[in-house]
């Protein structure tokens, strides 16, 4: 049997650099998309052993549903990475409620409900591992992306106490990544000078992200572990999200 790892959001970004180094560690991988099939399809042809998944997170009854299929099929499930994610503008003085819903239901609900259900029905030979994928943010915190940062606080928070709720030999562990990739509105050039904000004054690369990811899935690490990685950014005291912080300073 082939220890096997469901990563959401796993098409592209971050996704798809977990991905890749899940596959190169020896997993069978199964890609999760919302909208880009063509692009999860084409990365599991890449990849020596994977399959793509397709659900809208937002609607919590398919999730569950989702998972529920998956541990009816693989023999040896032993990783949950919860890396899919909205990122959309508002701030602490004006809530959007749409853009707090779909928050919240993606990046909190949902999580925890595909933990709950594959903690609870997955087979696995070597114990099982969720890997809730949060935000430096939590360790750093701005006004800005005020319902996305609320949404990762309660995924974070729920990541937590199901860990204290897990089977012995299961373990929940949390994974904060510092800016990475072009996001909101940025362009390339932007991010190249708003990701090097940080105490090392160097850019967080996805393929960190994705090497700590195994790292929580195969290491002998106690349950409910978090990992920052984010060259130091969480350590800062930023009032601003980098974004605003390089446009405001012309860094």
């Amino acid at each position: 049997m082939t220890k096997a790892v469901l990563v959401t959001g796993g098409a592209r970004r971050i996704g798809a650099a977990i991905c890749r180094r899940f596959a190169e560690a020896g997993w069978r991988v199964v890609v999760h998309y919302k909208t880009s099939g063509n692009v999860a399809r084409k990365l599991a042809e890449e990849l020596p052993d994977a399959e793509s998944v397709g659900c809208d997170l937002a609607d919590l009854d398919a999730a569950a549903a989702m998972v529920r299929d998956l541990a009816e099929r693989l023999d040896d499930w032993r990783c949950l990475v919860n890396c899919a994610s909205v990122f959309a503008a508002d701030t602490v003085d004006d809530l959007d409620p749409e853009t707090n819903r779909r928050a919240m239901l993606v990046n909190a609900a949902a999580p925890a409900i595909l933990a709950q259900v594959f903690l609870r029905s997955a087979r696995a030979s070597g114990g099982r591992r969720v890997v809730q994928v949060t935000d430096q943010k939590l360790g750093n915190l701005n006004p800005d992306f005020f319902s996305y940062t609320m949404s990762k606080a309660a995924a974070e928070v729920a990541a937590r106490m199901i860990g204290m709720a897990a089977d012995d030999g299961d373990r929940v562990h949390t994974l904060a990544p510092g800016a990475i990739l072009a996001s909101h509105d940025q362009s390339q050039e932007e991010a190249e000078r708003s990701h090097r904000l940080n105490l090392l004054e160097r850019r967080t690369w996805p393929e960190e992200v994705a090497e700590a990811a195994v790292f929580l899935a195969e290491g002998p690490l106690a349950n409910g572990q978090n990992l920052f990685v984010d060259s130091g950014q969480h350590l800062l005291d930023q009032n601003r999200d980098v974004i605003y912080l390089a446009r405001g300073s012309g860094a």
